[in-house]
């Protein structure tokens, strides 16, 4: 049975994902895989897509994993887990396997939204028992912030540069959670480091889902944002008080709104204190600042008509 979710306790376990890895001073991924890891009393089994959290976590034969840990390339992370998901059923069929495991992928948002899409729609769609999470930091962070297809509309990355041409991406991101949700599977859900409990109760519940289940969790990057070292979880709390970042669970087909701000705030102060967006407050793009205000209030109101919320009202 599993422990309760309460620090006293979740101080006690050990820590799965340890201290000394190279991930950079502030970065939201090494924390949010320390809550995933102790939310679980299963035993797990993870593979893990190149970037940064691969790259930074198993350098030669140091490794800041305690469990065990499969090192994939870009596009196949899902399809790595699935197999061996699929290794487990056969010899635990066979009796050679008493121990019940769950298996879990990690991705960057670039590993996940575009390289490694296909594997991961496969294993979903063949209904592999595991949970995959993709850590979203927006671009291609380690290998020299290149936007991806989760940068969100108007950030300033290097294959999206701010200048005389364009004012920075002019794509709106991806909607990956609902694309999972989709396929039809057990369970999808978002959740923000800064939502420590919600996040760790969305892990039991899909590690506990029958089938393939998806979490996207966004992970602050200060060096692609140009934020400061020390604002990580200050600034994915922004991101769901403000609604750019809503937290909810799509379980079964039944969309529900995990966390609702008593008090909504303006879009402007999530993007005012990252370096990205600092050229949307000039007054030539107070057209375009007005457009992602728009943009995240039309997805909130319909996230909130279709959550199950509504009906208690």
């Amino acid at each position: 049975m599993a422990g309760e979710l309460k620090l006293k306790e979740l101080s006690k376990k050990q820590d799965l994902f340890t201290h000394g890895h190279r991930m950079c001073a502030g970065c939201g991924a090494p924390t949010l895989v320390k809550m995933v890891l102790l939310a679980t009393e299963y035993p797990i089994i993870a593979s893990n897509a190149t970037g940064c959290l691969e790259v930074s976590s198993c350098i030669s034969e140091y490794t800041a994993w305690k469990i065990p840990w499969i090192h994939s390339a870009f596009e196949n992370a899902a399809a790595t887990i699935s197999g061996v998901e699929t290794m487990y059923r056969a010899l635990k069929k066979k009796g050679k396997i008493q121990r019940d495991i769950k298996f879990i992928a990690f991705g960057g948002d670039g590993g996940t939204y575009d390289i490694g899409l296909q594997s991961l729609s496969g294993a979903m769609e063949r209904g592999h028992d595991m949970l995959y999470i993709c850590y979203d930091n927006g671009a291609y962070m380690n290998t020299g912030i290149q936007r991806s297809s989760a940068t969100p509309r108007g950030a300033d990355t290097t294959t999206s540069p701010v200048g005389s041409v364009i004012p920075g991406k002019t794509q709106r991101r991806k909607d990956l959670t609902r694309i999972m949700a989709s396929h039809n599977i057990p369970y999808a859900a978002q959740a923000s480091p800064s939502h420590w409990l919600d996040l760790m109760k969305k892990v039991r519940k899909a590690l506990d889902a029958n089938g393939p289940t998806f979490m996207n969790i966004i992970s602050p990057c200060n060096r692609g944002w140009r934020s400061k070292t020390d604002d990580s979880i200050a600034l994915s709390r922004l991101a769901v008080e403000t609604c750019y970042w809503p937290l909810y669970e799509i379980e079964n087909g039944v969309t529900k709104v995990t966390f609702k701000p008593k008090e909504k705030k303006p879009l402007v102060e999530f993007l005012r204190p990252q370096g990205r967006f600092k050229h949307l407050f000039a007054p030539e793009n107070e057209a375009l600042l007005k457009q992602l205000e728009a943009d995240v209030d039309t997805e909130w109101q319909r996230l909130l008509k279709e959550s199950v919320d509504k009906e208690k009202k």
